[in-house]
């Protein structure tokens, strides 16, 4: 089952600057394949944490994302393919002249807490344990004197698979960390932002915050791991993409969390069964076709799923890196097609309501659809050439909301990370 180191090499994602790399690139002018293989970032992803001026109030904004394809698999060190969406959480804050931290959000109770006492999480499902997730993530690195009010509204759907958990950690962090006069590196975020997941007692990978973080406008990102890497990979000018609600909310912070977990540690535990440190280093060292011979021969129930859902998405991610640079649109939502299949047979976080609004778009004309997220309800990313977007996004309205689709789709457009949004001084 073993195989040689450039087999190995063949089989995974095309490693290029990544982010030791200086050059940016405009995704908005480079076409299908301009990007090559080479992985490119922008300095302000690359460069080290610098002194920010210090500001005694200003504005944060960190989007959502959409993963196209790649689907529980960050988490097991494995590339993905998400893109950030033009839907944003903005946080507008004011430095204090003490540790008091103080949230607000319409239609939430305000919830506060101070940075210099033992940051312990509220119960679970609470909106203000993610406030504080991030700063006890940071003050595991910076040292935070200054408190913040911090006053938060959204674009963005609650539970819906879009990372909106993670905008809103991120954005409250950056906040805190702007009125300490903290700006950090893309690379100095992404040792502390994942972390600060655990305090929510999501064990996730760290694709939500890459994204979020380092997306480029126009582009979908390529991120990789261990250590992580992003590429931004152009999408060509003529596909479309729609987010579709099933209407199911999926709230990770409360019981979806478990499920979330249990299929995590299922896949570790189905590696680590076949003789592998993990799924990552299976895939690195032995032949995938062998690799799934022997799963399905060896092992039973959720571990046999959840690793062979993993291997095959994987593999689903390379190739679906390969249609995006060719602008090979029928190839591209063929892959998401069996991502969703793998997604709802063999991992099992689909439900009916997912079902239904996947097969509805694909009855209205979408070449491709499929669960987006951590599933068991949220949303589905649709896609479909640019001339029939009105054509399919009618069909879906007709087929599953019955009615209108008002609030419930709208349209993915590949936007900036919060980097970039910051870099432009705007939001």
């Amino acid at each position: 089952m073993r195989r040689d180191a450039g087999a190995a090499r063949a089989a995974a994602p095309a490693r290029g600057g990544g982010l030791e790399a200086e050059s940016a690139v405009d995704c908005r002018r480079a076409g299908p394949g301009g990007m090559g293989r080479m992985a490119v970032v922008a300095r302000l992803c690359a460069r080290r944490a610098e002194p920010a001026r210090m500001r005694s109030a200003g504005r944060i904004a960190v989007p959502g994302r959409v993963n196209l394809i790649g689907e529980h698999i960050d988490y097991h060190g494995l590339a993905v393919l998400p893109m950030a969406l033009d839907r944003r959480v903005i946080v507008e804050w004011s430095a204090r002249g003490d540790s008091l931290v103080r949230a607000t959000s319409e239609g939430f109770e305000p919830r506060e807490f101070a940075l210099d006492r033992p940051i312990e999480p509220w119960p679970p499902g609470d909106w203000g344990n993610y406030v504080k997730a991030g700063a006890a993530a940071a003050l595991q690195k910076w040292r935070l004197e200054r408190g913040a009010e911090l006053r938060v509204r959204s674009s963005l759907p609650v539970a819906a698979g879009l990372s909106s958990s993670t905008a809103l950690m991120t954005a409250c962090t950056l906040a805190l960390l702007e009125a300490n006069g903290i700006r950090p590196s893309f690379a100095e975020l992404m040792e502390v932002l994942p972390e600060g997941e655990y305090f929510v007692g999501t064990r996730g990978g760290g694709m939500d915050h890459a994204a979020v973080l380092g997306a480029r406008e126009g582009c979908a990102l390529l991120v990789e791991f261990d250590p992580v890497r992003v590429a931004p990979v152009p999408v060509p000018p003529r596909w479309a993409f729609f987010v579709a609600d099933s209407g199911v909310k999926a709230e990770k912070s409360a019981a979806v969390k478990a499920e979330y977990n249990r299929r995590r540690f299922a896949g570790q535990r189905a590696a680590e069964r076949l003789g592998f440190a993990g799924i990552r280093q299976a895939l690195e060292t032995a032949d995938p076709g062998e690799l799934r011979r022997v799963a399905e021969s060896s092992l039973e129930g959720t571990e046999r799923g959840c690793f062979l859902h993993v291997i095959g998405e994987a593999h689903r991610v390379q190739e679906a890196v390969e249609a995006m640079r060719e602008a090979d649109a029928e190839r591209f939502g063929r892959l998401l097609n069996a991502s969703h299949e793998s997604l709802r047979d063999l991992l099992r976080v689909s439900c009916a309501e997912l079902d239904r609004l996947v097969e509805a778009a694909r009855e209205s004309g979408a070449l491709g659809a499929r669960l987006t997220g951590a599933g068991f309800g949220g949303a589905a990313v649709v896609f479909c050439p640019e001339e029939q977007a009105e054509r399919v996004a009618a069909g879906i309205e007709r087929r599953f909301y019955e009615g209108t689709a008002e609030g419930r789709m709208f349209r993915a457009v590949p936007s900036a990370g919060a980097l970039e949004l910051i870099a432009r001084g705007g939001a």
